[in-house]
């Protein structure tokens, strides 16, 4: 199980996303690695390691909240290898993606697959300052005077 603590500490209400990234975690067997990185209050990023994949080799879908990324590649002849030590198994790795939590951009780089997220939250759900009106103080001018 992996420790998200230290997101806990600035992120409210996402628990039950970690826990469902844990949980693909493990029924994936870890296979490929990656990585979740936060960039900003609104922008995260999914590194997924794809070494020996070939960008017509990965699709990258989101279907009602979730992030799904296929790997299969195509068989290449074995016989010239003496030695096959970079994995290259077919793969699927999904993503529970958190309410207004919209894919940006998918970007194979340096053997990573990166694909940026942004937490777009609609205006009425976003936080608004409330003005806190004080009745006005009124005087009775008749009464004053006649004091």
């Amino acid at each position: 199980m992996r420790d998200f603590t230290p997101y806990f500490r600035s992120t409210v209400g996402f628990d039950h996303l970690f826990n469902m990234l844990d949980q693909a975690a493990d029924a994936s067997n870890g296979y490929p690695p990656y990585n979740i990185e936060r960039t900003d209050e609104t922008h995260y990023r999914i590194s997924v390691a794809v070494a020996g994949f070939a960008e017509n080799d990965l699709t990258v879908e989101v279907k009602d909240g979730v992030l799904k990324v296929v790997g299969k590649r195509e068989e290449a002849a074995k016989q010239g290898y003496l030695y096959q030590g970079i994995a290259g198994r077919a793969f699927e790795r999904r993503f529970q993606l958190a309410e207004h939590v919209e894919v940006r951009a998918a970007k194979l780089e340096n053997g990573l697959l990166h694909i940026d997220l942004e937490r777009l939250v609609p205006e009425e759900k976003k936080p608004r300052r409330i003005a806190i009106n004080a009745p006005e103080l009124k005087t009775i001018e008749g009464q004053a005077k006649a004091a």
